[in-house]
C-alpha cells in the first residue's frame, strides 16, 4: 500500500511537470527545496554533519547556506528525472555538453571495454542517457534496487528507452565483468559509502570506505576507467569532461593497487565536489566508519 501511493503521488508530480514544462517545473523545485529543508527536513542533520567534517574552515552560518543550496539542487534533479518521459530524443542530446565524447569511442576501440565512472552530482540519470546518445553506443548501467519496486521500474524504464542496458547493483560484479569481456561500455557510479571492512582511502582528509569494484574491474580485464562529472550551469546544462583516470605506476602487491587507483579516482571526485559543494548527493553518512 506504502509503495502504491508513493508511486500514484510520483506519476501525479510527473504528469504535472509534463504539463509545465520541465523549464517551469525546474522552478518549482525551489519550492521543494524549502519544503524538505525548513518545513519536513529529510537528513538535514546528515547533510550538515557530512560538510562540517567536509569544509571545517567554514562557519556554521556558511555551512547552512550550503546545505540549503545542496536541497535545492537535488530538488532540480528530481524534478528533471520526473520529467524525463517528456524530453524528446535531442532534448536529452542537448542536455549534456560533453567536450570530449571522442575518448569514450577511442578507448572503445581499443577492444578492451569501456568504464564510464560518475558520481551522485549534478544529474548523474541524465548524463547517462545523454552521453550514450551521444556516442550511438549502448550502455549497460548499474543501479541499485529502490524500495519502492513501483517506481524502480518506472526509472528503468526511462534508463533503457534509448537502448541502454540496466544492471541490478546484486548481479553487478559478475554481469559487468562479462561486459567488460564482451568489450562493451558499462557505467557506474561508485562515491557513497563502501563496506566497513573494505578499501579505505583519503576523502576529504578522512579515511573512508570505498567501493572498490571500477578498480578491480578495471585491473582484472584491462579496461580503462574514464570518469565523467555533470556539472550543472546557470542555465541548467549540464557539462562534462571525460577524463581517463591513470593506470601507470601502480604498487606491485593486487591490493594496494586496488587502494591506489580508488584513491586517484576518489581525488578526482573531491577536486570537482570542492569546485561545485552544492551539487554532491550529501544525504547520507559518507564518513561512518
Amino acid at each position: 500500500m506504502k509503495n502504491r501511493l508513493e508511486y500514484i503521488i510520483f506519476i501525479f508530480f510527473s504528469g504535472l511537470f509534463r504539463l509545465f514544462g520541465v523549464n517551469l517545473a525546474r522552478r518549482f523545485a525551489y519550492l521543494l527545496a524549502v519544503l524538505f529543508f525548513y518545513i519536513i527536513p529529510i537528513r538535514k542533520k546528515v547533510v550538515i554533519q557530512n560538510l562540517e567534517i567536509a569544509f571545517p574552515e567554514k562557519d556554521q552560518a556558511d555551512i547552512k547556506k550550503l546545505a540549503y543550496q545542496v536541497y535545492k539542487s537535488f530538488a532540480i534533479t528530481l524534478v528533471e528525472i520526473m520529467s524525463l518521459p517528456y524530453l524528446k530524443k535531442q532534448e536529452l542530446i542537448d542536455s549534456v555538453q560533453c567536450s570530449n565524447p571522442e575518448l569514450i569511442i577511442k578507448n572503445y576501440d581499443k577492444g578492451k571495454g569501456v568504464i564510464l565512472l560518475s558520481a551522485h552530482f549534478g544529474n548523474w540519470e541524465l548524463i547517462a542517457i545523454s552521453v550514450a546518445l551521444q556516442i550511438a553506443l549502448p550502455v549497460s548501467v548499474i543501479v541499485k534496487p529502490l524500495r519502492n519496486t513501483l517506481v524502480y521500474k518506472w526509472m528503468n524504464d526511462r534508463r533503457t528507452k534509448f537502448g541502454n542496458e540496466v544492471v541490478p547493483l546484486g548481479i553487478s560484479i559478475r554481469k559487468t565483468y562479462q561486459t567488460l569481456k564482451e568489450k562493451k561500455i558499462t557505467a557506474m557510479v561508485a562515491d557513497q559509502r563502501g563496506p566497513r571492512e573494505g578499501v579505505k582511502v583519503n576523502f576529504f582528509n578522512r579515511q573512508v570506505s570505498v567501493y572498490t569494484g571500477p578498480a578491480a574491474l578495471a585491473l582484472k580485464t584491462g579496461a580503462p576507467i574514464l570518469y565523467g562529472i555533470p556539472v550543472r550551469d546557470k542555465n541548467f546544462l549540464y557539462k562534462t569532461v571525460m577524463v581517463e583516470i591513470p593506470q601507470s605506476d601502480l604498487p606491485e602487491n593486487e591490493e594496494e593497487k586496488i587502494r591506489e587507483l580508488s584513491q586517484r579516482h576518489t581525488s578526482y571526485l573531491e577536486k570537482i565536489i570542492r569546485e561545485n559543494p552544492e551539487q554532491w548527493l550529501w544525504m547520507h553518512k559518507r564518513w561512518k566508519y
